[in-house]
């Protein structure tokens, strides 16, 4: 075996060898590297509005920190007006739901159904509906249980990811000159050009995704009202956020408009009114917003898209799912310049 074969074996080895560590090792910290996360894409979101205090005159250091207490405040603001307003309309919910005859109502649906349908045997779309109920209740109350056994946890979270911020942002040069620093001399420039567009790329990202969430929830919440649905707020808010798991939005807020109009109304008179304005939403979703927003930012295929959502929800469950597609760009970017880079510049593959 001659040495130059011997050498390209040796790095390939060394290579994979890395690349099995760093995921095991982030296999074991994949709560800090979580929060990091997290922590990362609020840089990204701040970051322009930092920059636009700087040239107002206020030092970096205290234009994070006026930032971050004025975030804080906003969303202490909103969960001590919203609270009571949710509160308020879950306990309507609950008093529709106690006194309706959703067990009747879905009777009489499921024998008209069997009339018209007569291979499905009666009885059996309501078992079916009752059963994915009992489950969906479970599941809520699992989540419930967790959530409540993890309120430590969330606290830690709420402490250490601010400080976090506040030291991406304040330093985010520093940290930047300090990746490039460890890459060897003839990859300085392709390192500076890729985590440049990364930046670029993912900021633009985050900041539209939030958006177009906002959007759609306040679509939503909009045309819930105007059908006269009760909880139009607290369900283009689930809208909204379960927008932020792309082309999950539809499901997550249509299901609770679905069974609200049911205890309501009593009976599914409003299901198609609620799908077509749903479809109306995700259409000028899909059609106005998102290609003004986003413009080229994310280029992959939906099915793509929905493979990652659906293998973050297996690595890091809600929050897995939200990050699934921002890390999917990252690498994504990544990969793409330093192929680039590869295909373009000999000193790359020297």
């Amino acid at each position: 075996m001659s040495e130059t074969t011997f050498n390209k074996i040796k790095r390939v080895t060394l290579t994979v060898l890395g690349i099995a560590l760093a995921i095991y090792l982030a296999y074991l910290f994949i709560d800090i590297l979580l929060m990091l996360a997290i922590s990362v894409l609020l840089t990204f979101i701040f970051h322009p509005f930092v920059c636009f205090l700087e040239k107002r005159g206020l030092s970096r250091g205290w234009a994070i920190f006026m930032l971050l207490v004025t975030g804080s405040l906003l969303l202490f603001l909103g969960i001590y007006f919203l609270i009571p307003e949710l509160s308020e309309q879950m306990t309507t919910l609950i008093e529709s739901v106690r006194h309706a005859n959703l067990k009747g109502t879905l009777h009489d649906w499921d024998r008209n159904l069997t009339k018209y349908i007569p291979f499905i045997r009666q009885g059996t779309i309501y078992s079916r509906i009752e059963s994915f109920a009992g489950t969906i209740v479970m599941d809520f109350l699992n989540s419930i249980s967790f959530f409540l056994s993890s309120l430590l946890s969330l606290a830690a979270v709420l402490v250490i990811v601010p400080f976090m911020t506040f030291f991406i942002l304040r330093d985010n040069k520093t940290i930047v000159k300090g990746i490039i620093n460890i890459v060897p001399n003839r990859y300085f420039e392709m390192s500076y050009y890729v985590i440049r567009q990364i930046s670029i790329q993912l900021g633009r990202f985050v900041r539209g995704w939030l958006f177009d969430a906002f959007m759609v929830g306040l679509l939503s919440g909009i045309g819930l009202s105007l059908l006269g649905i009760n909880n139009a707020i607290p369900i283009g808010i689930v809208a909204g956020m379960g927008h932020l798991i792309p082309y999950f939005g539809p499901i997550i807020g249509g299901i609770p408009a679905i069974i609200i109009s049911v205890a309501q109304f009593g009976d599914f008179s409003m299901l198609p009114k609620i799908i077509i304005m749903f479809l109306g939403v995700y259409a000028v979703d899909n059609g106005l917003i998102q290609p003004n927003v986003f413009s080229k930012s994310v280029d992959m295929h939906p099915i793509i898209i929905i493979v990652l959502i659906i293998a973050g929800s297996q690595i890091g469950g809600i929050l897995g799912m939200l990050l699934a597609v921002p890390t999917a760009t990252v690498l994504r970017t990544a990969a793409k310049e330093i192929y680039y880079a590869y295909k373009n510049y000999t000193i790359i593959r020297a």
